[in-house]
């Protein structure tokens, strides 16, 4: 893994990390995909650069999609965790997708290669905005677009699902400064240089969903974390403790089907959307 990626990200997703991210990870609501066709609205099968691929999960969505899978004529996914890729490439089976070492500073396309640049649950560890958006301006056609996704679990600010606020206040005590999502360091991005001469003003939508959820499968999702999955053994103990008393009691759960053990898990995902242009004014979305 290149050296410009942040030590928490490196290591707490290092070998041995990857099965689990891949199965315990959630995918993203078709409605997301779907706007972000609409906002392309391709007249001709795309290119898509995906950077940050991970195990592709986002991959795997988008050519399962039906409005995407026919759509598209080729995507190059840029990921740098070598175990990452490993899975990626023993899961995601598309004679038009590739995966290969690289970084948001260097994706290795040609020249407005690209209709579509992809980063799903991955753009807040970039070490300099300003330096990836001077490379997405490069690596983008003049009618393409960037698209950052995220994918959170839902706080009492977007549900009254209680036991998600508290599992999440229990989690984030040990993310050791990283650049977390919830955090929105990454807006800082459109205020750089190379964004605010390439780029318009950018677009954001929500989508509320719920996944299924399971007790294995929450105390799951918890230690694909980057900065749990490198906690001492110690920390991971109070952890899965405090998790597993969180959910038991499950204030506010909704049951899908009690006897099954299985109820709602409910997420936000978190869409950007950028299209070239010149922004002469500060954005802050």
């Amino acid at each position: 893994m290149s050296v410009s990626v942040h030590r928490v990200a490196k290591e707490g997703f290092g070998e041995g990390t990857n099965e689990l991210y891949d199965r315990a990870r959630p995918s993203y609501p078709p409605s997301a995909l779907a706007a972000i066709k609409s906002a392309l609205n391709p007249s001709a099968p795309v290119k898509v650069l995906e950077l940050g691929a991970g195990t592709g999960i986002f991959t795997k969505a988008f050519l399962a999609h039906p409005e995407w899978s026919s759509a598209l004529r080729e995507l190059r996914a840029i990921e740098p965790s070598e175990g990452m890729r490993a899975r990626f490439a023993s899961t995601v089976d598309d004679h038009r997708v590739t995966v290969q070492d690289g970084t948001f500073q260097n994706t290795h396309v040609p020249d407005g290669w690209a209709d579509l640049i992809v980063i799903a649950q991955a753009f807040h560890w970039c070490p300099d905005y300003d330096k990836a958006m001077a490379e997405f301006n490069r690596a983008l056609s003049p009618t393409g677009r960037v698209v950052f996704i995220w994918n959170m679990e839902g706080r009492l600010t977007y549900s009254s699902t209680a036991w998600v606020g508290q599992l999440r206040h229990v989690i984030e005590a040990f993310e050791q400064g990283t650049p977390q999502f919830r955090l929105g360091l990454w807006r800082q991005t459109f205020d750089t240089p190379s964004y605010m001469s390439s780029f318009e003003a950018p677009e954001e939508n929500t989508f509320r969903h719920s996944v299924m959820g399971t007790f294995q499968g929450v105390i799951d999702r918890a230690f694909t974390k980057s900065y749990i999955a490198i906690a001492s053994e110690e920390d991971k103990d109070q952890i899965r403790a405090q998790l597993t008393e969180i959910v038991k009691r499950g204030d506010d759960k909704v049951w899908i089907n009690e006897e099954a053990g299985t109820f709602e898990y409910p997420y936000v995902t978190t869409l950007i959307i950028m299209k070239k242009g010149t922004s002469s004014v500060r954005h802050a979305i």
